[in-house]
């Protein structure tokens, strides 16, 4: 067994289908087919059932896909521990961010991070803030920038308070209060809005201004997508409460400052937990 073989059925099990597989291995198909073959010979068990359409891991393949993934990061662990042991960092860093951080310029800090540690794979994931935080305790991403209401801090997890900020009202060009040179709760909440997922840290935010305003309003488009979120706010459909930053990204909408509006802090998590060299690293950019 090979840890070519077991990429190979990472890879096939991630993209249920031979031919992605191959591309992304960067490897011709007929050889991660072979390859894979010889893997189940050797193992005496069919570890995907598949047609010409159709691809789906066996139950000898759903077994076997966990301990091939532990296999792989502890490679990659072995390589990554000899290579700081002569001063170099390789290996990889998972890095999981929310879709408006404003605190930092992600490209510019990879940028930094690269000419410094050219040898680490860099994979990057968009989420909510409060599914990265678990990922992050549980080991499945490294580090990730997180936005949390204010007098919220991250549990189960190392964190860096990046930065603090009130957002903004966010209307279309053409809405009633688009004159306005600030703007209430009370006046967005005669129109309908856009906002993230009910019960995401993005949407707590807006929520619990509203409430301690008590106010209602009704949220008509949920979304995790802040580009489309501006782009139906740009139509007139609805209004929104984002980062300033983020709002003035797109001219056909008005950021407008709101006298009560909710504050939110970024923060960088981390585990304390057995941290890889590329993650000590990396977080090495942000401590004084």
């Amino acid at each position: 067994m090979e840890l070519r073989q077991l990429r190979y059925v990472v890879a096939v099990a991630e993209t249920r289908n031979f031919t992605r597989a191959a591309a992304r291995c960067f490897v011709a198909q007929s050889a991660l087919s072979r390859q894979i073959g010889n893997l189940e010979r050797e193992l005496g068990a069919k570890l995907f059932a598949r047609t010409s359409r159709r691809v789906e891991l066996t139950p000898a393949g759903e077994a076997f896909l966990v301990g091939a993934r532990q296999c792989l990061e502890a490679a990659e662990r072995a390589a990554a521990d000899a290579a700081a042991a002569v001063g170099e960092v390789c290996g990889r860093l998972l890095i999981g961010t929310i879709p408006t951080v404003v605190a930092v310029d992600i490209a510019e800090v990879l940028q930094r991070f690269r000419e410094r540690h050219p040898q680490v794979r860099v994979g990057l994931h968009v989420g909510a803030s409060d599914a990265m935080t678990a990922e992050v305790a549980a080991g499945d991403l490294d580090v990730a920038f997180l936005g949390l209401p204010a007098g919220h801090e991250p549990q189960g997890v190392a964190a860096l308070e990046l930065a603090r900020e009130q957002l903004v009202a966010v209307v279309s060009l053409t809405h009633d209060l688009a004159n306005h040179d600030r703007v209430t709760l009370r006046q967005l909440a005669a129109s309908p809005f856009a906002d993230f997922p009910a019960g995401s840290p993005g949407r707590v935010q807006s929520d619990q201004a509203f409430e301690a305003a008590e106010l209602e309003r009704e949220v008509a488009y949920e979304m995790m997508s802040v580009e489309l979120m501006t782009r139906i706010v740009g139509r007139d459909l609805a209004v929104a409460l984002l980062p300033a930053t983020v709002a003035h990204a797109n001219p056909a909408v008005r950021a407008l400052p709101l006298t009560d509006g909710p504050s939110r802090v970024e923060y960088l998590v981390w585990s304390r937990f057995n941290p890889t060299p590329a993650t000590s690293a990396f977080l090495s950019t942000f401590r004084p």
